[in-house]
Formats: structure tokens, sequence, C-alpha cells
């Protein structure tokens, strides 16, 4: 099989577009294309002085600002793979992801110092600050092509299990994306998306892709802020956002009965299960959201609803992209069945696990399509609970909870929330003397905070099969039924 090799990327569109906008912030400060070439390989010799080599793991952890596209960026000129780092993790879960990436360097924004330096004690692994890197020995040896097989990042997706697995991305998996969202959605002359989701997640990092990769300007928001959303969309020229589902609300509580302008096209909607109030709502307000469907396996949406089917077809996902296939595991069309793909943007694997051997990926989700092809995605065949976008697992949970002494069983799942759409919630088995407040004490000093459970329950025993095992879709009927 041919490998495809390309010219680098970057050099590419500072050789095309050297003085086109590569990001822009609201505080107007931003990146040419060119100034971006010159930033990341000026990074990457730096990094290289500091002894990041080709191949080895880095690992990264800082919030969205200018410096994230300028290191992502100077990672490829080096061929390094980069581990993206959740800012929301704890020591402990951080310190998981390093040993179990084999990172050499640990690359982080000064906030998160003190957490960066609790994870990495006992490990040989260096922290570096960006600013501290050391000055620059040569200006020669960097990258000038990009091999499509090559992996470029992970990211880590929490399994079944508990334990996170690192999702393995090529150069290729995130071209073909790019390329196959361009296809659907088109692309134009003076498109400009804004990201207020974090670059550590693939919906975020797959704006950094597009934006090198089209030509595009990315107006960079270091966090959400409805106002500021808003205010962008309308005086500012941006055309497409990304947004999940608590902040398309938070957008129309904030605009009242104002209008977007005719010029932005695309409100891309992803995160997990939209309600229909809130598609109505849009809709009365002529901002044309489009529902999509991905996952971090899949490099960001593998299908998403095409403009011209966005009314008639409202709460679907749409149809794979160019390039991609989905197929539903059942017997006839219509019928709901695990959601399967396969494409050159789908991951092969994930980090020191076994591969994939199967042509499709099985998704762990839940859908149908209608008699026209378009995919609706009904449930979650695993018990992953998608809270204002984040996955939260369970077993992860359950894990920290059972080791608190007094505590011999644990289920969690997810409750319908008005803001977050999902939040954890906790059935424990055990003693009932230990306090809620110093369970939720010991849960964030090793859980991020959105996967703290929101409440807890205290039964005799835990709903489970004939083969012992926890039927977390029973939990919420022992509330229903008296049974806390």
């Amino acid at each position: 099989m041919m490998t495809t090799i390309i010219p680098h990327w970057l050099d590419k569109q500072a050789e095309l577009n050297p003085d086109g906008n590569a990001f822009e912030t609201p505080n107007g400060e931003g990146l040419t294309f060119q100034e971006l070439r010159e930033r990341s390989r000026s990074m990457a010799f730096r990094m290289k002085a500091a002894g990041v080599k080709d191949g080895d793991h880095v690992a990264f952890l800082r919030t969205n600002d200018l410096q994230y596209p300028v290191f992502i960026h100077a990672i490829s000129y080096i061929g390094a793979v980069v581990v993206l780092i959740n800012t929301r993790l704890t020591a402990p879960e951080i310190r998981y992801q390093l040993e179990d990436a084999h990172i050499n360097h640990f690359f982080i924004g000064e906030e998160f110092e003190q957490t960066a330096r609790t994870s990495v004690q006992g490990l040989d692994i260096i922290v570096h600050r960006l600013g501290s890197l050391p000055v620059a020995q040569t200006t020669s040896g960097l990258k000038g092509d990009l091999n499509f097989e090559d992996v470029y990042t992970m990211m880590y997706t929490s399994g079944t299990t508990g334990r996170p697995k690192a999702v393995i991305h090529t150069y290729g998996n995130h071209w073909y994306s790019a390329v196959a969202s361009s296809l659907n959605l088109g692309l134009h002359s003076d498109d400009k998306w804004l990201t207020c989701l974090p670059f550590f997640h693939v919906g975020g990092f797959s704006l950094l892709m597009k934006s090198v990769i089209y030509g595009m300007p990315v107006y960079l928001l270091k966090k959400f802020d409805a106002s500021v959303v808003n205010r962008a969309i309308k005086e500012d020229g941006v055309t497409h956002a990304s947004v999940v589902t608590v902040m398309l609300q938070r957008l129309l509580e904030e605009m009242g009965e104002s209008r977007y302008p005719s010029s932005f096209r695309c409100m891309l909607l992803g995160g997990g299960p939209v309600p229909e109030s809130i598609l109505r709502k849009s809709e009365d307000r002529y901002i044309p959201v489009f529902q999509t469907y991905g996952m971090t396996e899949t490099s960001s949406q593998i299908a998403t609803l095409s403009p011209k089917s966005a009314l008639a077809k409202m709460g679907s996902a749409g149809k794979a992209l160019s390039m991609a296939d989905l197929v539903i595991d059942s017997h006839q069309n219509g019928e709901v069945g695990e959601i399967l793909v396969k494409g050159p943007m789908v991951s092969k694997g994930y980090y020191n696990r076994d591969r994939n051997a199967e042509t499709y990926l099985r998704t762990g989700d839940l859908g149908y399509k209608d008699d026209d092809g378009f995919l609706y995605v009904v449930d979650r065949l695993k018990d992953v609970i998608i809270s204002g976008g984040e996955n939260v697992y369970p077993a992860e949970i359950e894990s920290v909870l059972t080791s608190i002494p007094g505590i011999k069983e644990a289920g969690v799942t997810g409750r319908r929330d008005d803001t977050w759409g999902e939040v954890p919630v906790a059935f424990l088995v055990g003693d009932k003397a230990t306090g809620d407040k110093e369970i939720t004490d010991y849960c964030l000093e090793r859980l991020g905070k959105f996967k703290v459970p929101a409440q807890f329950y205290w039964v005799d025993e835990l709903p489970r099969n004939a083969s012992n095992k926890l039927l977390r879709r029973k939990l919420l009927s022992l509330v229903e039924e008296g049974n806390v």
C-alpha cells in the first residue's frame, strides 16, 4: 500500500497565504500563517535543545491560547508524538496517563506547575514551562514533510473498565477528518470558525487542523463566554462555531430576541443528545444548527446533518461524511442497533492496547437509519455519561468510591440535568456513617470535578443480573421505587 507524504501543511500555508490570519482573538491579538510558522519552528528548535527527539512521547497541559497551536505545530516539525492532557484532571489521573503513554517530556502552562510536579513525583519525566525553554543550539534538522501513517497525537478516553485509553491519531486521520468536513459543509473564502471548546478534546483540536489545512482563520477563545461568542458572531465576522448543548442554551438565553447576521452559516453541535426545544428555539432565531455525531476514535465528527436537510430531519445526526462509512448492526433498515464506522479518519486503535482487527469500529452507541439513510442516535450501549460535553465513565468513578473505607459496593449512572444534560449520581452499599461531604472531598482529590457524583444514595443492594453484573440502567429505578 502506497504511503501518502505531503509537504508540511504549515509551510505550505505560509507559502500560499503568508499574511492571512491563522488565529484571531477578542482582544485583537492574533497570528498570521507566516508568524505561526516562524514561532512554531523557533519553538521546535528550542524543544530539541531541551532534549526532545523524533519519536518521543511528550505530554502537553495548557489552556486555550495562542501558544497552543504554536506548540502543536512545533511537535510536528520534530516528529514527536503529543499526548493532550485534560486541564480538569487531578494529579493522580494525570500520573496514570503519563505512565501509560510512556512520556519523556511534560510541557505545561505556568498555572499547572504544582499539579504537574505532583503528578511526576518518582517518575523519569522532565517538566518544562514553555517560557523557560533553552536557547536553540541549531537551526536545522526540522521535518519538511508529513507522512500520513505517522502518529501525531494521542488523546485519552476512558473505557468501560475504568482505565482510560490513549486513542492514536495519525496525520492522515486529522487530514481526512478536516477534508471530509469541508466537503460536507463547504469552504468559503470568508470562513472564520470560532472555537470555545478545549483543544485537549478532539472537537477543539480538529479546528487547529482545519485552520492549517484550509488556510482559514480561527477565532480563539480561552473559555466559553456567551456574551463574547454572540458579539463575535454579530460583529467580528465569525461564520462557524463549534459548541455543545449547554453552550447553545446559554447563547440563546444571552441573545434574547436578537438574531445572528445572515453571514453566520453553521452552529456545529455535538457532545450528546439535544432537546427538541433547543432546536426549535434555534430555528425561530434563524440559527443554522447542524447536529453532528463523532467521537475521539473518529478524529471528531464522522456524520453531520447537511444544510439542505437541517429542518426536514430535525434530531438527526445526518449521514456519514465523504470517505466515511456508517452502518447499523441490525437486521433491517429502521431497526435500532450498534453504530459501526470506518474510514481514513478513524483511529487504528489505542496505544499500549491490542489493535482492532475488525473492518469497522464498534462505537458502543445505539442508533438507526430512517428510510432516507439519515442517522438517529438513540442511546448508548456503553454506560458513558455525557455531562456538559465531557465523557464521564461510571467504572472509573466506582473504582474511586469503593476505595473509601466503609463503602463495599458502588454503582454510578447519569441523571438528567437542565444545565449539563446529565450529571453522575452514585448508589452505595456499606457503612452509612460515611458522610456525603467526606465522600465528595475524597473524590475531588482523585477525580476531575465534572466526574464527582452530584448525589449519593445508600441502598441495601445494587441491581445485578444472573452473572452478577451490575445493571447501571436500573439504578435510578431504586429512587422511583423508594428503595433509597
